[in-house]
């Protein structure tokens, strides 16, 4: 047990034993610096089951743990605050029971259900984006914090491959391709079929305004412009079956396929399963039947079915148009059942997507339960929000959007112009070089997305990213290579700790190492990346604390130094992982 659960279970204890009164949790807070503490107690929220003066019952609980509890060596009552000093043996025990510091922090599985958690889930009418960016590295990570819980995690996506926004970029290739292909242009698939889908938009605004000249409205000549019509056409005859639309649909998908694969890799991202919205676009409408029977939904007299959900505090959803065609919400209550199907162990999945599709999945979710789904009480939406540019929003029609591909090098560019400036890598071969600026510029981009709470939004900038002061990606990462230069020169071997005085940066740093499971747990249950980031970087503040004030290859004693070492080396073990979960890498020089 940690030291805040053994403290936790003593100070109900006394509770018990003073006042004879059950308390249901206790509140714990950091000791503000200005008071004599390691850890602090707040009496306030235990009035509700104890009467008295909160001075006084925190003086009689703070007494009650010195005379009872080996590890609480002194305390002291500020207000409501009881602040309570732990022995160093306590700390020491702690830092000597971490044995594998690979590991640490990170469980083995330990639930039979499985989570499924889905990001990313692009167009194939374009390339991945900015926006595409903050939402992979959301579900990767939080599958990796979930994983790291200790719970079985898969990682899917549905791809957005039909519908008339492909029939455009498929059109536009048609019309102005002249049959170029990824390997006749040396460009990337996705980029490719990207660049179609902006010159169809272009062509579509200049036949509007031929038809506007021609004295239609502008309501009536974007819905009678000739590329519009003929795409809805094509989409018709995909639907239909159409074998040369089929064919063509097939081909450029795969060059979007390919391309995305490229970008996942250079981001760092994996997946284990594929769903396509072209094989699951029909799913679902047999649940429908199957709700009707049982009340779930209502068939209105066109033939249309809806689902009353005004007595849960929202609206009526349509599940069925008039002519029997599925809508969006059809087919996600189907793919839903489907991956159950698929995978039996998956006891609730997590949906990565923008904070403008809240209201969907709160009738969703709704829904699924109303069928009856058990497992559809552990559906959780990682809603986030949008990222920004200092330059405004991205359009992807007018072809205004930050690729993906483009930014991860711009960021690697930043980070070797700012490693230059500071000159440090006069050794590094030119290989070890480009590895290391990728390394710091996908680091900063990740760390500097991944900080902010998921539900706010993002105002990107890349070169603040990349600043080796501050809460940055590189600044972290710089401290880790400091401590592995700190071992290099040590040469040092695990170390037991014992009888050693611990001075106050030390007992600060074994402190938040402690912390650590607790923060994985807590940040798998938020769902929540960056309490993981900001945990790292106050860890990495004690340490470059610890480091400035307390000598560590020079210490008074051999004893003295070799714990100094053991110590920091945990610290960068910790941040290793900690990082590892963001799917950061961190390097061993900088």
């Amino acid at each position: 047990m940690n030291l805040q659960g053994t403290l936790e279970l003593n100070v109900k204890t006394a509770a018990k034993s003073l006042f004879e009164a059950d308390l249901p949790s206790v509140e714990f807070q950091a000791t503000r610096k200005e008071f004599a503490g390691d850890i602090t107690v707040v009496v306030f929220p235990m009035l509700r089951v104890i009467k008295g003066n909160p001075v006084v019952i925190g003086e009689q609980i703070g007494q009650y743990l010195v005379d009872n509890v080996s590890l609480v060596k002194a305390f002291n009552v500020v207000k409501g605050f009881l602040n309570i000093e732990i022995e160093d043996a306590n700390y020491l025990e702690f830092f000597n029971s971490i044995k594998d510091n690979s590991s640490y922090g990170i469980s083995e599985v330990k639930d039979d259900k499985a989570v499924m958690v889905e990001y990313s889930s692009p167009n194939t009418n374009k390339p991945l984006h900015l926006g595409h960016v903050r939402n992979v590295l959301l579900g990767y990570s939080v599958a990796e914090i979930l994983k790291a819980s200790g719970k079985k995690v898969y990682k899917t996506q549905i791809i957005n491959d039909r519908g008339i926004h492909i029939c455009k970029s498929m059109l536009a290739w048609e019309r102005f391709g002249n049959g170029e292909t990824p390997e006749s242009t040396g460009l990337k698939g996705d980029k490719l079929v990207g660049n179609y889908y902006v010159a169809f938009d272009k062509a579509y605004k200049e036949e509007i305004k031929t038809l506007i000249s021609d004295g239609q409205s502008e309501d009536e000549a974007k819905k009678n412009a000739p590329i519009l019509l003929e795409a809805q056409e094509m989409l018709r005859k995909w639907e239909a079956g159409d074998e040369e639309v089929v064919a063509l649909w097939k081909k450029m998908n795969q060059w979007v396929y390919d391309g995305f694969e490229v970008t996942y890799k250079n981001i760092g991202v994996d997946f284990d399963e594929y769903y396509y919205e072209s094989q699951t676009y029909l799913l679902g409408k047999e649940f429908i039947s199957e709700g009707l029977k049982t009340g779930v939904f209502e068939k209105d007299a066109d033939g249309s079915v809806w689902c009353d959900l005004t007595e849960d505090g929202l609206d009526r959803k349509i599940v069925l148009r008039a002519d029997g065609t599925a809508v969006y919400m059809t087919q996600d209550i189907g793919t839903a059942i489907q991956r159950i199907k698929d995978y039996p162990d998956v006891g609730g999945m997590v949906y990565t997507v923008g904070n403008e599709q809240d209201y969907h999945f709160k009738v969703l979710f709704l829904i699924l339960k109303k069928l009856g789904f058990d497992w559809a009480k552990s559906l959780y939406h990682l809603s986030y929000g949008m990222v920004d540019l200092p330059g405004g929003k991205m359009k992807s029609r007018e072809g205004t959007v930050v690729d993906a591909d483009d930014l991860i090098q711009e960021m690697a560019n930043t980070a070797e112009e700012i490693s230059k400036e500071l000159g440090k890598l006069d050794d590094y071969s030119e290989d070890e070089k480009k590895s290391l600026y990728k390394t710091i510029g996908l680091g900063a981009l990740k760390y500097y997305i991944l900080k902010v709470d998921p539900k706010k939004r993002i105002l990107f900038d890349p070169k603040e990213s990349i600043d080796f002061q501050g809460n940055t990606g590189p600044f972290i990462q710089y401290t880790y290579a400091r401590i592995q230069s700190i071992l290099r020169k040590s040469k040092s071997e695990d170390f037991v700790a014992s009888e050693i005085t611990l001075h106050e940066k030390e007992k600060q740093l074994l402190k938040q190492l402690e912390q650590f499971p607790i923060v994985i747990n807590n940040a798998a249950e938020q769902h929540s990346p960056a309490l993981i980031a900001n945990y790292t970087y106050d860890l990495v503040k004690d340490f470059n604390s610890f480091y400035q004030n307390v000598s560590i290859l020079g210490a008074d004693s051999d004893n003295e130094k070799s714990f100094r070492v053991a110590l920091s080396k945990k610290v960068g073990e910790t941040i290793k992982n900690a990082f590892s979960v963001l799917g950061i890498d961190v390097p061993n020089r900088m």
